[in-house]
C-alpha cells in the first residue's frame, strides 16, 4: 500500500517535525511501539478493523486508552476519536491513516540520556561533572535496596519512582563510559538485546521447549556454550556476582548446582541436611571457627530450603525483621504505658508484652 501524502497533508496542514512514520500492518506484528511517545506518529496502511485492533492493542502499551488521535481518511472524513475506539470506526478502508499525538515532553527514553549528557556537560551540575563509575556504586546499592523496598510493599506509585531513580543510575553511568570513550548506550542496548535473542530460541528460534524447568536448562546450556566460544573456562558458579548480599549468593549458588543435576531427590533430603547442620552445628565448641562455619552451613542449608519451597529467602528475612520491629515498638510502648523503663523489666515481664504485640500485629 502506497502512503497518501496529499490527504494527510490536508488533515494536519503540514508534517509535524521528528513525526515517525511507520506501515500498521509492520506495527500490528510488534508487542511494543519502537518509536518514542515524545514525538508525534503517522501510521499509514490502516486498512481494515481487523488491523485497526491489533495496532491499538500495540499503541495501548505506550499510551492511554483515552489518548485523542485522528483517523484521516482520502476522502478527507476525518475522525478524531479516543485510542481504544479506533478499531469501531466503521470509516477505515484503504487509504486510511492515523495519527497519533506526542504524549508532550519527558516521556522518552533519548530524551532523559540528552538531559544526563545536559547535567554532565561543562554548563550542567558541577556535582554530576565529578562523578565517576566508583563515585556512584553506594548510590546504584542504595536506589537498588530502595526498588526491594517498593516492591515489598507492593506499591505501584512508589515502585514507579524508585525505577526512575535506578535508571538515573543506569543512564549516568552508560553516560560517563561514553564520555571516556568506554561504550556507548547503545552498546549496552545491543549487548542485552543480542543476549536475550540468543538464550531464547524457543521464542526467536524453532527450539521446542515445555516448561519453565526446560527452558532455564537451556539458558545454562546456551550460557556454557557462550563460555566456550570466549575460550572462558569458568564455572557454572563463577557468574554469580562476589559483591551480591549473601543470601542472595547462597540462592544463586544452590539454583545454578541444581540446574544440572546436584540436587536433593525430594524436600525430605533438604529438610535432613537442616537437621544435620544444626546437629554438627551443637557439637562444635561454643563460640569456635568452626561453630562460626557450621552456622554458615545451616543457613546455606536453609536457603535451599527456600528454594525447594520457592520462597524468597531475602523477602521472608525482610518480613521476619518488619514483624519484629513492629512486636518491639510494641513492647517499648507497653513499657511507657506503665511509666517504666525497659532495663528496669524483666525477660518474663517484657515476654508478656511481646506475646501481647504478637496477637496485635501480623
Amino acid at each position: 500500500m502506497t502512503l497518501l501524502i496529499d490527504p494527510i497533508i490536508e488533515s494536519l496542514g503540514e508534517l509535524p517535525a521528528q513525526m515517525t512514520i511507520v506501515d500498521a500492518h509492520q506495527l500490528s506484528h510488534l508487542y511494543h511501539p519502537t518509536f518514542p511517545p515524545s514525538a508525534p506518529a503517522l501510521i499509514f496502511n490502516l486498512n481494515s478493523q481487523e488491523i485497526a485492533a491489533k495496532v491499538k492493542l500495540v499503541l495501548l502499551t505506550m499510551y492511554l486508552p483515552e489518548h485523542q488521535v485522528k483517523l484521516i481518511q482520502p476522502t478527507g472524513a476525518d475522525e478524531l476519536i479516543a485510542l481504544n475506539e479506533i478499531d469501531n470506526s466503521e470509516a477505515i478502508a484503504d487509504g486510511s491513516s492515523l495519527y497519533v499525538p506526542p504524549l508532550g515532553a519527558n516521556t522518552s527514553f533519548e530524551e532523559f540520556q540528552e538531559l544526563i549528557a545536559h547535567l554532565r556537560a561543562p554548563d550542567g551540575c558541577p556535582w554530576d561533572r565529578e562523578q565517576t563509575h566508583l563515585s556512584l556504586r553506594r548510590n546504584l546499592v542504595e536506589e537498588t535496596y530502595e526498588v526491594v523496598d517498593a516492591l515489598d510493599a507492593q506499591d505501584p506509585k512508589e515502585m514507579q519512582e524508585e525505577f526512575g531513580d535506578l535508571m538515573l543510575q543506569m543512564v549516568l553511568q552508560a553516560q560517563i563510559a561514553n564520555e571516556a570513550s568506554e561504550f556507548r548506550m547503545e552498546d549496552v542496548l545491543n549487548g542485552i538485546i543480542t543476549k536475550l535473542i540468543a538464550r531464547h530460541p524457543h521464542v526467536f528460534g524453532d527450539v521446542e521447549l515445555s516448561d519453565a524447568n526446560s527452558v532455564i536448562a537451556n539458558w545454562e546450556h546456551l550460557k556454557s556454550e557462550e563460555r566456550k566460544t570466549k575460550g572462558e573456562e569458568s564455572g557454572i558458579l563463577d557468574g554469580v556476582a562476589a559483591a551480591l548480599p549473601a543470601l542472595g549468593q547462597a540462592e544463586a549458588y544452590s539454583s545454578r548446582a541444581a540446574r544440572v543435576g546436584f540436587e536433593w531427590p525430594n524436600l525430605e533430603g533438604v529438610l535432613g541436611d537442616v537437621e544435620e547442620e544444626i546437629r554438627e552445628f551443637r557439637a562444635e565448641k561454643a563460640g569456635s571457627a568452626e561453630q562460626e562455619a557450621e552456622f554458615g552451613d545451616i543457613l546455606f542449608a536453609l536457603v535451599n530450603l527456600a528454594r525447594w519451597l520457592k520462597l524468597d529467602p531475602e523477602a521472608a528475612l525482610r518480613a521476619a525483621n518488619g514483624r519484629f520491629k513492629r512486636r518491639f515498638a510494641y513492647v517499648e510502648a507497653g513499657a511507657k504505658a506503665q511509666g517504666r523503663e525497659l532495663k528496669d523489666m524483666t525477660l518474663e515481664e517484657m515476654n508478656a508484652l511481646w506475646e501481647a504485640g504478637k496477637s496485635k500485629s501480623a
